[in-house]
């Protein structure tokens, strides 16, 4: 009967030997914490590897699906939010506005279906899935080129509604900064155009989007798992989903201290930003 139903007595204590169940709570907490501190994250039976190599082979097409989202996000949020702070409600500010209303309400996962209805089944100008053609064998920059190609559609539909935060954040700070006694001192002094803009008014407008973009990373990751798992790209976004579905705790255990980890480094990144962009804050 154990034979069908399960493995047999012997066994099973084999197992609680060999994975140390035996042993109190505590003594396997602290087994558990010295592999952590040693980026031990055990055994993935899914993939039949240790978890650290499961997770270091996706955690680069992670990565770069943030970067492309965030930097672009950052850059045109930032410049449509200026933008739309230097003619502040005229029609050009409310359209901005409006876009990024959209943007903002609008689902990842609806967003990224209607770009694969429209640009790859409709028009065909953009791959479905995948990080690049693996039947095609690129090498060099065709290969550069072609994982570029495959990231256009991931990337914008993870950006768009962290554009719109960054957007909205910007044109408030700038609208605010543009008041302040040191902006009409400097105006006062002859600065206009480009210079006024850019070295008095939008370095201090920065720090609130640059403190938002730290504070947003931990997002983005945890909207990567949408993404990925739409656009079937190999990274820690679908491992966590897969592992999930088939209860590969060790993976998803290791998904989460990577991330934190990741968290920890950009949020210290961003204090030394924040610091370089205000000299009156120093690193301590």
């Amino acid at each position: 009967m154990s034979a069908i139903w399960g493995a047999d007595a012997a066994y099973v204590e084999r197992l609680r030997l060999e994975y140390g169940l035996d042993q109190p709570v505590y003594v396997q907490l602290w087994s558990y914490l010295t592999k952590l501190a040693t980026l031990d994250f055990g055994w993935s039976y899914v993939y039949e590897q240790p978890v650290l190599t499961v997770l270091m082979s996706r955690l680069g097409t992670t990565l770069l699906l943030m970067v492309t989202s965030l930097s672009a996000a950052f850059v045109f949020g930032v410049a449509l939010g200026a933008f739309a702070a230097r003619r502040a409600y005229s029609l050009t500010d409310n359209v901005i506005s409006t876009l990024g209303l959209v943007f903002y309400a609008m689902p990842s996962f609806f967003l990224s279906l209607l770009m694969i209805l429209v640009f790859s089944v409709k028009l065909g100008w953009l791959p479905v899935g995948g990080i690049k053609d693996v039947a095609a064998f690129h090498t060099g920059w065709a290969n550069v080129v072609d994982i570029a190609v495959h990231l256009i559609m991931p990337a914008a539909a993870l950006s768009l509604i962290y554009l719109a935060f960054y957007m909205r954040l910007m044109r408030t700070s700038v609208l605010e900064v543009m008041d302040l006694d040191f902006v009409r001192t400097a105006r006062a002094k002859g600065a206009s155009g480009p210079r006024l803009m850019f070295h008095h008014i939008m370095r201090n407008a920065l720090l609130p989007v640059v403190t938002l973009l730290g504070l947003q990373f931990s997002t983005v990751l945890g909207g990567s798992v949408v993404i990925e798992t739409i656009f079937s790209l190999p990274g820690l976004g679908q491992l966590a989903y897969t592992s999930v579905i088939k209860r590969d705790l060790n993976t998803l255990m290791g998904i989460i201290f990577l991330c934190s980890i990741l968290v920890v480094i950009v949020n210290i990144l961003t204090d030394m930003v924040y610091a370089w962009l205000d000299p009156r804050i120093e690193l301590k």
